[in-house]
C-alpha cells in the first residue's frame, strides 16, 4: 500500500509540476492579466463614448436621443444610433490596441520576398 501511495503522490507532483511548466511556457498568467486589463479598458472606452463623445454628437441627431435614433425603411426599423455608438467604441479600442502593439512590439513590418 505504501508503494501505491508514494506512486500516486509522485504522479500528482509530476502533474502539478507539468501544469506549472505549462503556465510558464505559454505565459498564461500574463495572458490572463492582459485579458482583465482589456475588459477594464473596454469599459473605460465605452464610458468615454457614451458620456463624452455621443453627447457632443447628440445636437446633430433629430430628437437628441442617440441611443434610440432610428430610421424606417419600408416595414423595417433600423436603430442606427446605438450602432453608431458601438462603432465608435470599436474604432477607439482598435486604435488603442494598435498603438499599444506598436509600442510594445517595436518590430518592423514584415516584407514580402
Amino acid at each position: 500500500m505504501e508503494k501505491e501511495d508514494k506512486k500516486e503522490t509522485k504522479e500528482k507532483k509530476g502533474l502539478i509540476k507539468e501544469f506549472l511548466e505549462f503556465l510558464k511556457e505559454y505565459k498564461v498568467v500574463g495572458l490572463a492579466i492582459a485579458f482583465i486589463m482589456g475588459v477594464a479598458a473596454t469599459a473605460l472606452v465605452k464610458s468615454l463614448v457614451d458620456n463624452i463623445i455621443m453627447p457632443l454628437i447628440t445636437p446633430f441627431i433629430a430628437d437628441g436621443a442617440w441611443k434610440t435614433a432610428t430610421f424606417t425603411l419600408g416595414p423595417f426599423v433600423i436603430g442606427w444610433g446605438a450602432f453608431l455608438g458601438e462603432a465608435i467604441n470599436f474604432v477607439i479600442i482598435a486604435l488603442v490596441i494598435f498603438f499599444i502593439a506598436k509600442a510594445v512590439l517595436k518590430e518592423e513590418k514584415v516584407t514580402k520576398k
